[in-house]
């Protein structure tokens, strides 16, 4: 095979990885396992689907005959539903009645509640009591005045109406992680609304297709960028009421953007009044008794997997947010730290006994399987990505092959730790060898999406992938007249960095918010250690917008490289092959689809007739780093031709500068 031919990029089945041949009895064991699961849960009376419908059933709801309540609750000996509407106090009227199973119910008149009105749960156990946020709360608030939270009635007298449809799932998607929060330029939490009017705009017009939203749950720590979840069903209410959120939906479906959120079922907080920490009393009504219930790396709980009433809370859950919020799918967080019982912490995986064993939480890895049965059962063309840093095999294969745990993609998180490391070598000892392995190093048998940089990058005691490169200069020379050595590499590096990214990229893209243009510095949310300050928890977006500064080239290339690859059906089904490495004159060259990607990483050679063997054709510019309009030196004539002699093509390749041709 010649590095001319064109490879298919299309998934294979599992069972063509000749390493998994000892292990194949341990994958159908899974498939069977999934499915047997399954059938426990639903008696053989319902789809799984259906059987994922807590939802419908606990929490508050209208009914012919007023209002209903519900909560799951089976430590506990009595609960009272007090609020607003009983001036907080105890009533008789309240009290719930317990149902079989755990189950606890209160019916009332259409009267006794009203739209807004705030109420908990006063629950008792057997030696204690206390307030607690209903599970299934549809809308939580925290109070300015007292910081305490409550559930809300929340019915508005005319629901939200949709008025457009989701947009098909694009052939690659081009993903945007997005912070409702500190999507603002202002220091302070911006809401649902803002980022609606303000922000699905720019992500439009940035070029993506899909926006990653993270923190949408309620969380009760600002703090914890969204991952430490309160409440399954609620939104964040700092940020808006659901409808709000619904807007947002609504909205960006109709700028052509598809809609998924972090689901975080991979732990919770600990907290007990608004969170699920002891519920009822008890510690194990939702969460694995003593160590194996404790995450203490994350400070959080872990849930029981092999639980009935679990997967009922958690399968609802998944099915409460397609059906409520119309979004297109998940982003599971943590799912290594779910799929092992030493939650990946210390652990290499350097073989494939890694992924099989006492160490594998084999009742979780079936979880996995069984959500994505009910997402995809709901919403077919629903799209759910996994966080996982193992490489667990199986784990973006379709739930019809054996250990096929069916996520649609699986993230490549291994990229980014490669630029990163690279940032701590001098440019002219970067092993292109190893790079190009990396960016391409994942399993045939199943769709990724690769990212040079997300927000883990720039959580507090981390930088951005410019700030890194630019370091201080990043304070005092991104004026475009500003004469900076260390600014002209960490802008040509930027746009080479994502670029090779993308290009290289199995089936899908993702981008932090701000990093397109090279938002500076780091990510800080208000704490007490920087005395409770949103100067860091924001967007600086004027910078991108400002003329003066080199901000707006790196935005303007993004845009221009994902409008390279976007409008192209057959990149992604296209695997990139190798044309040309060159360690010594740090030359990387390879082809993919109809598109030669050239790039010229040495910090100071420029090759004025560099040569390499290709199909006889005519060849057009379609991208240039270089290019003025990029921040580029402009050392290339734009939109040039390039002709072929005796099947070798001849091109001028600048130090620090990528090049894409496309065959006419």
């Amino acid at each position: 095979m010649n590095c001319f031919t064109r490879l298919s990029n299309e998934p294979a089945p599992l069972a063509c990885d000749p390493c998994l041949a000892p292990y194949r009895d341990a994958l159908a064991a899974r498939t069977l396992r999934t499915a047997e699961t399954a059938r426990k849960l639903t008696g053989g009376r319902m789809s799984l689907a259906d059987f994922a419908s807590g939802h419908e059933y606990f929490g508050l709801h209208r009914d012919a005959a007023g209002w209903v309540f519900r909560e799951w609750a089976p430590n506990a000996t009595r609960i009272i539903v007090r609020g607003d509407f009983t001036n907080w106090e105890e009533r008789p009227g309240f009290v719930m009645k317990p149902k079989p199973g755990g189950a606890w119910e209160l019916r009332l008149p259409a009267e006794a509640l009203r739209h807004g009105d705030h109420y908990l749960l006063s629950m008792e156990w057997e030696g204690g009591r206390g307030d607690r946020v209903p599970a299934y709360a549809r809308c939580v608030v925290q109070d300015e005045a007292t910081g305490l939270f409550s559930a809300v009635v929340y019915a508005p007298e005319r629901p939200y109406a949709f008025r457009h449809p989701s947009p098909p799932a694009p052939a690659m998607p081009l993903v945007y992680e997005s912070h409702v929060g500190m999507a603002q330029e202002e220091p302070k939490v911006g809401s649902f609304a803002e980022f609606r009017v303000k922000t699905l705009p720019r992500i439009a017009k940035a070029g993506y297709n899909t926006i990653q939203l993270m923190a949408v749950m309620g969380h009760p720590y600002y703090g914890s960028f969204g991952y430490h979840v309160a409440n399954f069903f609620a939104v964040a209410g700092r940020f808006g009421t659901p409808d709000e959120f619904k807007e947002l939906v609504d909205a960006a479906h109709g700028l052509g953007l598809r809609v998924i959120i972090d689901l975080v079922h991979s732990h919770a907080t600990r907290n007990e009044v608004e969170g699920l920490g002891r519920y009822d009393g008890s510690r194990t009504a939702f969460f694995h008794a003593g160590a194996r219930g404790e995450h203490a790396a994350w400070d959080s709980l872990l849930f029981d997997y092999a639980k009935p009433e679990v997967l009922h809370f958690l399968l609802s859950n998944c099915r409460y947010w397609l059906d409520e919020f119309r979004i297109d799918g998940f982003r599971f967080d943590g799912v290594t730290s779910m799929m092992y019982l030493h939650h990946g912490l210390g652990k290499t995986f350097t073989s494939y006994a890694d992924y099989f064993g006492p160490d594998v939480d084999e009742d979780a890895v079936c979880y996995l399987g069984l959500a994505n049965t009910v997402i995809h059962t709901v919403r077919p063309d629903a799209v759910t990505v996994a966080e996982d840093v193992s490489g667990m095999p199986g784990l973006a294969a379709p739930l019809g092959q054996p250990g096929g745990i069916g996520f649609d993609y699986r993230l490549a998180m291994g990229v980014t730790d490669m630029w990163f490391k690279l940032f701590d070598i001098p440019d002219e000892n970067w092993p292109l060898g190893w790079m190009y392995h990396e960016l391409c190093n994942r399993r045939r048998d199943e769709r990724s999406i690769s990212y040079a940089e997300c927000h883990d990058q720039a959580i507090v005691g981390g930088k951005t992938a410019i700030f890194r490169l630019a370091d201080a200069a990043m304070y005092d020379a991104m004026h475009v007249s500003s004469a900076s050595l260390a600014v002209d590499r960490a802008v040509a590096l930027h746009k080479m960095m994502r670029l090779a990214t993308l290009a290289s990229a199995g089936h899908g893209y993702l981008n932090f918010m701000g990093n397109e243009f090279g938002h500076p510095e780091w990510i800080d949310f208000p704490r007490e250690g920087n005395h409770w300050s949103m100067m860091h928890a924001r967007r600086l977006w004027s910078l991108a917008e400002n003329p003066d500064l080199r901000y707006r080239f790196l935005a303007v290339f993004d845009r221009a490289m994902l409008e390279t690859v976007k409008s192209r059906p057959e990149f992604t089904r296209c695997i990139p092959q190798l044309v040309r490495l060159d360690e010594t004159a740090k030359i990387l060259i390879f082809e993919r689809d109809d598109l030669y990607f050239c790039f010229n990483f040495h910090p100071e050679r420029s090759y004025f007739d560099y040569a390499f063997e290709v199909r006889e054709g005519v060849f057009e510019t379609v991208l240039d780093s270089d290019a003025p309009e990029f921040g580029g030196f402009a050392r290339r004539e734009p939109g040039q031709t390039y002709f072929t002699r005796n099947s070798r093509l001849s091109l001028y390749l600048p130090n620090r500068s990528a090049l894409v041709l496309k065959r006419r």
